[in-house]
């Protein structure tokens, strides 16, 4: 691996919305970190990419062309479609070159597995993008229930939920099974996962799953409830067709409960241009005091009830970083394919419960 002294040479794969809006901005603000190749055959995003990264950005039509000069990158970084990633993370990691993938790693759990064991036989990094372990509020939440301020957790809720009445098109809104599209592998694999790093394995999964708006091809309202071995419940929603928008986050406990309105900032300011710089600091992540979060008990925060607690800023850049640290020998990896892996066990079980109206034992 090259020496602490030179940046680690990155390849992306993709400049669609997450090549272009999460990986390349977080690649650059990353120190020891360069972006060095962007595969895309498009010009319109070969400009793109140039205008913000400067002329010494390299492009590439097809991933293959990487292959080709392996010694010249330290990472390849995939956020291509999701049915691609299996194909390009066995060819990256064939060419001996450590990866990560954007989440879903796989679109089963048994793919994902078999890349865990490629990597690890590879002596390679592979880790999966699963950036929302940094949102403020979920950084924020992690944090009182590892402090015990609300006692034992006996319920979770979590919404990703979105307004969005007409159909976008496009592969991610496909309902082509080899496209691994709609909310259950979207959306849900980041309410899955981070019901699972704060509660531990899953014990059961029950879920219901519909296609709400003509014209739609695949789940845009999904319901899935996890019973964990811990005897903590989640009960987590993802939906494009949710007309009045619950609270983010309610964690219910022995002693006291959190409730959290609204989405980390971090996206939507990686949307309008604004960046995160190599040195950390300033304002990023950061949200008003209008939005914090509720703790209390006997009484919803709507009404009053409970105290205000600051929210945790956001911190996407601490993945990359991690990733830096983990390919230089000192860090682990932020995200193995097995986490993936166990998430993917708990989307699968979804799927059957929602088809056969079953709860599934995992």
């Amino acid at each position: 691996m090259t020496g602490t002294g030179s940046p680690l040479r990155v390849a992306l794969i993709g400049y669609g919305l997450a090549g272009s809006v999460f990986h390349a901005p977080l690649i650059a603000a990353t120190e020891g970190l360069a972006l060095d190749t962007v595969v895309t055959s498009n010009p319109e995003r070969q400009a793109q990419a140039r205008a913000e990264f400067g002329d010494e950005l390299r492009f590439a039509a097809t991933a293959d062309e990487l292959w080709d000069r392996a010694d010249e990158l330290d990472l390849v970084v995939i956020a291509s479609p999701n049915k691609t990633h299996v194909a390009l993370a066995h060819a990256a990691l064939k060419a001996g070159l450590p990866v990560v993938v954007d989440k879903p790693i796989a679109g089963t759990a048994a793919e994902a597995r078999e890349l865990a064991a490629l990597a690890d036989d590879r002596g390679l990094l592979l880790s999966v993008f699963q950036n929302r372990r940094w949102d403020n509020d979920f950084r924020t939440l992690q944090k009182l229930v590892a402090d015990g301020e609300l006692g034992d957790v006996w319920r979770f809720e979590s919404r990703f939920e979105r307004w969005r009445p007409q159909p976008k098109g496009g592969w991610r809104e496909s309902g082509d099974p080899e496209e691994i599209g709609g909310l259950l592998y979207d959306l849900g694999s980041h309410v899955v996962d981070q019901a699972l790093v704060l509660f531990g394995p899953a014990m059961s999964v029950y879920a219901e799953s519909d296609i709400r708006r003509p014209g739609a091809a695949a789940d845009d309202d999904t319901f899935i409830a996890i019973t964990h071995a811990s005897g903590v419940r989640s009960h987590l929603y993802v939906s494009a067709t949710t007309a009045q928008l619950g609270p983010r986050f309610r964690a219910l406990g022995s002693k006291a409960g959190y409730v959290k309105y609204g989405l980390d900032p971090q996206e939507a300011a990686l949307r309008e241009g604004e960046r995160p710089t190599p040195e950390g600091g300033g304002n990023w992540g950061v949200e008003p005091e209008s939005l914090w979060g509720r703790v209390g008990s006997g009484e919803s925060p709507l009404t009053g009830g409970g105290t205000p607690v600051r929210t945790l800023p956001g911190d996407y850049p601490a993945y990359y970083a991690a990733v830096a640290a983990a390919l230089r020998g000192t860090g682990t990896n932020p995200v193995s394919a097995y986490e993936a892996a166990a998430a993917l066990d708990v989307l699968e079980a979804a799927r059957r419960s929602a088809r056969d109206s079953v709860t599934v034992i995992v």
